[in-house]
């Protein structure tokens, strides 16, 4: 006879294995801290992002991050253009996302309440979309336009 442990633990093993990548990103204890690194110029600022390139980094996304110190965000990296659309379920920190096009213009830019599964999305197909602390773009005076730079952007596909 097999505790209420073990019963859990297969059950969970089992739901994993039907629901694939979705139960993953849900089965994750913490936040994903220990993505590439890459550092992206805005105007005089720099701003260090970690990437999110798989999608079951891009699922997780910032998902149960306590805090992120100012100058830090998140670069989600698709591999096609595309009009990408975030929402913010178990996301704990405020964010705002920069929807950004392949020559690191910012397309637009949209505050994420936390805890919600309210979509928001890019205005036209992007690449990349940029996560920082909500109000870090506004407080720098940075709007739709504005041109990132790094290693990633002014390049297809």
């Amino acid at each position: 006879m097999l505790s209420p442990a073990a019963i859990f633990s297969r059950a969970a093993t089992c739901l994993l294995l039907v629901l694939g990548p979705a139960a993953s990103a849900l089965a994750q204890e913490g936040p994903q801290m220990n993505l590439e690194r890459l550092q992206i110029g805005a105007g005089m600022y720099q701003i260090d992002a970690q990437m999110a390139v798989s999608p079951r980094e891009r699922e997780i996304g910032l998902m149960f991050r306590k805090e992120m110190p100012q100058p830090e965000g998140m670069l989600f990296v698709f591999e096609e253009p595309g009009v990408q659309c975030f929402w913010m379920k178990n996301t704990i920190l405020p964010l705002t996302a920069a929807f950004i096009a392949d020559d690191g213009t910012i397309v637009n830019l949209a505050d994420m309440k936390p805890q919600t599964t309210d979509s928001h999305c890019s205005s036209k197909p992007v690449r990349f979309v940029l996560e920082m602390n909500q109000g870090w773009f506004a407080k720098k005076g940075f709007k739709a336009g504005l041109k990132l730079t790094g290693p990633v952007f002014g390049r297809a596909g």
